[in-house]
């Protein structure tokens, strides 16, 4: 496993800044975020951390904001030891309950889904998972063969199977996504959901009834013409990752390359868009 860099960034005032801060440095390559009383904790291969484009990203130089950071290296560390101490169960209304597997089932929800992260906080807890999810339960998967790229630890993939999808292929450019996602398929009895290392380049000549993707504005942006070309006429794209100030960047993009916008799910500042192709 490579090594990772966890970089700790003391924010004030720490809200809404924080949210603000985890989409942009999502978009700079970091793998997974903690927050923090003090602001968060921000996880970055060492060899991708750019201290300079840090420190000179432009969010952080307005007026009424002060910040400070350090960084610690990870080269070694027993990642369920961590996620034991600080992951709580995650419950998205009465549909969905995700659990550790040192946590006891739980009744009372639609379905249940035993989640062990291979390397990060993959878990659900983020407020784009949550909308996934519930717009999910909103929708008919029966008999859909589905796409999840930028699949993480495979909640939605895993998901989709549970509610009915006929195929699922899940994508990650992370190895140990890929990896965890196909290990955490088999945790729950999952037979139709497979792994796949990769990006939007190994969806040459696929086609898909349904895709789902919860990753980030630029990568939505770049990799939605891929997305158009994948699914058929008549298919369904589910997105997120995106703040409410992105969604007309995001919008445009879709009706242009023939979506129509079918639903909208706002939390906290985050949105989920399920489109349709025409």
């Amino acid at each position: 496993m490579e090594d990772f860099l966890v970089v700790h960034i003391k924010l004030n005032p720490v809200e809404p800044n924080r949210e603000i801060l985890i989409a942009l440095l999502d978009n700079l390559g970091y793998d997974s975020f903690e927050e923090t009383e003090e602001g968060l904790k921000a996880y970055i291969l060492k060899h991708s951390f750019n201290a300079r484009q840090l420190e000179e990203l432009p969010f952080l130089q307005q007026t009424g904001i002060t910040w400070s950071y350090h960084t610690e290296a990870l080269s070694t560390i027993n990642w369920n030891e961590e996620w034991e101490r600080h992951y709580q169960p995650v419950v998205v209304e009465d549909l969905l309950h995700i659990r550790a597997p040192f946590h006891p089932q739980k009744e009372g929800f639609k379905m249940e889904i035993e989640i062990e992260p291979k390397m990060s906080f993959g878990t659900g807890h983020h407020q784009t998972t949550r909308l996934m999810t519930t717009l999910m339960f909103q929708e008919n998967w029966q008999d859909l063969k589905v796409l999840d790229m930028g699949t993480g630890t495979g909640v939605l993939a895993i998901l989709a199977e549970k509610l009915g999808a006929r195929e699922v292929l899940a994508i990650d450019n992370f190895e140990w996504a890929a990896e965890n996602t196909a290990e955490n398929a088999q945790r729950n009895n999952c037979q139709k959901v497979k792994a796949q290392l990769g990006d939007a380049a190994n969806l040459k000549d696929l086609l898909f009834d349904a895709v789902l993707a919860n990753i980030n504005r630029n990568v939505l942006l770049e990799d939605m013409p891929a997305y158009a070309e994948t699914l058929c006429t008549g298919g369904v794209l589910v997105m997120s990752g995106f703040l409410t100030k992105d969604f007309d960047k995001i919008n445009i993009r879709a009706e242009r390359l023939g979506f129509s916008l079918q639903k909208k799910l706002e939390l906290e500042n985050w949105l989920c868009c399920l489109y349709l192709k025409k």
